[in-house]
């Protein structure tokens, strides 16, 4: 009698698809557990308080008259740590921010910099199909820095992957459920919904969200089945995304879109909505091939939209270095050779690659979240002032954008 042949040749393989399916499932079931291990399921995410010399240089109020409106007992009352010093939440210091601007109407803008009757809405795509360019960071920065400056974010995944959703809390395959992300807005058939529907609030005080998740790919794969039917429908594809915007433009100052890390229908759709585009390139040659790529295919998608009879509507484009050693000789030779090229459009600051960044995003959080201790001073130091510089420099593009002086 012959010997049975080892288990390795007589159990079937599994199938790719049944195996993907399956390593789905046991990835999701583990994040779960693992998250409400974590976070209990009624926890939400919070944001830290901040020191009385922070809101002093946040708001422009000197640190005196904030101790002595706590002392009256007047504006916001702040809470005292252990060691007695006060901590204002960021809503307490946007109240603070209103008081200040009903008081001194000459000096509003100072206090309270939201835009005005006569300055359009902002909206600002951070774009590049290359992945580790840092476009996801840079947005929750960008829309960390603007809110704790008192103006008005909405936040868009246009991602699949939702890095930015899951920066906010939002926990893609769990808290955003269906026809929730953008795609129910932008959809061909009658389960559209109007853009307010899918915005929620965020803990972070001034910053709306609209999540992402899969989902959002459904727009992907229903565009080019519509146009091939030769349906128009009410609006051209590219045109759906800044008109389902400008529902909510009296709500917010400044947009920001997460793209994908594609050139499809909605990265073609946010670099028609955007009145800025910012571009995030790592300093290697290899990054900067593919942004070259992306450039040129952009500069087709681009034809598109005029082959169509529109034209973009952009006040700036910028180009970011990203996770930028400025030690690195051969980073070096990469910036000094994008800023012989592209001159003042690529931003003066660039975002250093930290510790502290890195840190910072194990947690899902930004730079602007860290508390004392999290990580060595020096280094959240050097990297805070490093995003600071950069978020400034947009800023700025936006003021000028809107007229203002810096």
């Amino acid at each position: 009698m012959s010997p049975s042949a080892p288990p390795y040749l007589t159990t079937p393989p599994e199938d790719p698809a049944d195996k993907i399916i399956r390593h789905a499932g046991m990835l999701s079931e583990h994040l779960q557990a693992r998250r409400e291990q974590m976070h209990p399921p009624d926890a939400q995410k919070t944001l830290r308080t901040f020191s009385i010399n922070e809101v002093s240089r946040l708001t422009s109020i000197p640190e005196s008259t904030l101790k002595l409106m706590s002392a009256e007992g007047k504006g916001p009352i702040p809470t005292r740590l252990d060691n007695n010093h006060r901590a204002y939440t960021l809503s307490q210091i946007n109240e603070l921010r209103q008081i200040f601007a009903a008081q001194r109407p000459s000096d509003a803008l100072r206090y309270l910099p939201h835009r005005r009757e006569n300055e359009h809405l902002q909206i600002l795509a951070i774009a590049n199909f290359k992945g580790g360019s840092a476009k996801t960071t840079s947005s929750a920065h960008l829309a960390h820095y603007l809110a704790l400056h008192g103006y008005r974010v909405l936040a868009i995944d246009l991602d699949p992957q939702a890095s930015l959703s899951a920066m906010f809390g939002a926990q893609p395959e769990m808290d955003v459920g269906e026809n929730e992300t953008v795609y129910a807005t932008l959809r061909y058939d009658d389960r559209r919904k109007p853009i307010r529907d899918i915005i929620r609030p965020t803990y972070f005080s001034g910053i709306d969200l609209i999540p992402g998740n899969i989902e959002v790919m459904e727009y992907e794969h229903e565009t080019p089945r519509f146009l091939a039917k030769g349906q128009s429908g009410d609006s051209i594809f590219f045109e759906r995304l800044r008109i389902a915007l400008a529902d909510v433009e009296d709500d917010y100052d400044i947009i920001i879109l997460d793209t994908p890390p594609s050139l499809g229908f909605l990265t073609l759709g946010a670099i028609y909505a955007a009145t800025g585009l910012v571009v995030t390139v790592h300093p290697a040659m290899l990054d900067v091939m593919s942004m070259c790529q992306f450039l040129l295919m952009m500069g087709d998608l681009i034809s598109v939209i005029r082959d169509a009879g529109a034209t973009l509507q952009q006040d700036f484009l910028r180009y970011l270095i990203t996770r930028h050693d400025p030690m690195d000789q051969s980073q070096l030779h990469v910036v000094t050779m994008l800023r012989h090229l592209f001159g003042g459009d690529v931003l003066a600051a660039t975002a250093v690659e930290s510790a502290a960044i890195e840190t910072a995003g194990l947690a899902k959080r930004t730079l602007y979240e860290l508390e004392a201790g999290n990580v060595g001073a020096a280094t959240a130091k050097r990297a805070r002032e490093s995003i600071d510089a950069v978020n400034a420099q947009i800023l700025d593009l936006v003021r000028a954008a809107w007229g203002r002086k810096s």
